[in-house]
């Protein structure tokens, strides 16, 4: 027989910090404050317990206001602290936190607003958030711990080193073009078009210069996102990511650097209740809108996130391929748990197969592949809540 489950409605518990005890407080004796942070000030709204005024104030977004405001709010236990993610990181939030005040980050997307509501002022925002969150309206992101953090930006750094690379080649590539320079080969930026590039000449002292330049920036990106990837390894074999990477890597199209990727740009799979909850956090479901008897589906919504979006595409072009195990995939999977490698094959089956099912059906490649990675990312959580 199921045990029934029952929450005290008033309430909430809250740990103070890693060494001290948990304490119940009643929820109507808890202060909320809404905070809309930016780089140089931060409004905050606060609403006290026993009333539904809020008041608001302005102060600096330094260290020293920021501790002076909070001390003037009552015991840090008392308060409940939410701010919308954005450009200014988790750093108030790890702030708070040290300071024993219980604070959470919300989507700035899903927060709720009337369609009649046109007015934006920092004060208004504050408002809204301290009110939502006393109602429990707002959806609450992870925050990352400091080295989750610190591995997720290295990945995002190489990920902007390749846009960089892809920048560099391109304005060479245009610029040899506009003089009559065509590379006729099959594929370029192989070993033979290099060797092509490097035996150029131009006449003009102005163009080889400018020719001298371009290949100069293109030779420094290359070498920057070289050693991006090298200092990416030493993060293969670390905790806390070192077993996602050997479990995710065994799936076809995802190397261990896409294996890293994936995992820091997600780190908890378990926050996830089921596999469309993580394909939805990926942006890769269609939209909709219906009412009544009508149904209207629309595009890939893209509201998730967009690293892990891309990765996730890239990595199904592999599965255009018929099922099999290369060598690359068998190194990869050697010393892994037998039932990992089980699953990793059912899920190359079942894609490659939707891959060629639906490629009869469509005629852009890049639907497909967005189909396919949306299955990939259920099979991908599938794997991490696995026992």
């Amino acid at each position: 027989m199921r045990r029934k489950s029952f929450r005290r409605p008033c309430v909430v518990t809250l740990t103070k910090g890693a060494d001290r005890p948990m304490t119940s407080i009643a929820r109507q004796d808890l202060v909320w404050v809404g905070l809309d942070v930016h780089k140089i000030s931060i409004s905050a709204a606060v609403i006290r317990p026993g009333t539904d005024t809020t008041e608001v104030t302005n102060l600096m977004a330094d260290d020293a206001s920021v501790r002076k405001f909070f001390s003037h709010q009552g015991p840090p236990e008392r308060l409940r602290v939410c701010y919308e993610a954005g450009p200014t990181g988790y750093h108030l939030q790890r702030k708070l936190a040290g300071m024993g005040i219980s604070c959470q980050v919300t989507a700035p997307s899903l927060i709720p607003k009337a369609p009649s509501d046109k007015v934006k002022t920092d004060r208004r925002d504050a408002k809204r958030l301290a009110r939502l969150y006393r109602a429990g309206e707002l959806v609450m992101i992870r925050v990352p711990t400091p080295g989750e953090e610190a591995v997720r930006d290295l990945c995002r750094t190489r990920a902007d080193l390749v846009a960089d690379l892809t920048r560099a080649r391109n304005r060479l590539g245009k610029f040899m073009l506009r003089h009559g320079e065509v590379w006729t080969g099959a594929t370029a930026w192989t070993v033979q078009h290099r060797l092509w590039l490097a035996g150029r000449q131009f006449p003009d002292k102005a163009l080889q210069l400018t020719f001298s330049r371009y290949m100069g920036v293109l030779e420094e990106r290359e070498a920057d996102l070289d050693a991006a990837t090298a200092d990416l390894v030493a993060y293969y074999t670390q905790a806390p990511f070192d077993d996602a990477v050997t479990r995710l890597s065994c799936y076809r199209g995802i190397d261990r650097l896409g294996a890293l990727t994936i995992a820091s740009e997600v780190c908890d799979f378990r926050r996830f209740g089921k596999a469309e909850q993580f394909a939805g956090f990926t942006g890769l479901v269609p939209g909709e809108h219906s009412s009544g008897g009508s149904v209207h589906r629309m595009a890939l919504t893209k509201t998730g996130n967009a690293h892990l979006r891309h990765q996730l595409c890239e990595s199904a072009w592999a599965y255009k391929h018929r099922p099999g195990v290369g060598a690359r995939l068998l190194a990869r999977q050697e010393g892994a748990p037998a039932e990992t490698v089980a699953r990793a094959w059912a899920a190359q089956q079942r894609l490659s197969r939707r891959f060629r099912a639906l490629s009869a059906r469509k005629n852009v490649a890049s639907v497909v592949a967005a189909a396919v990675a949306r299955e990939l990312a259920c099979f991908l959580w599938a794997e991490m809540v696995a026992q």
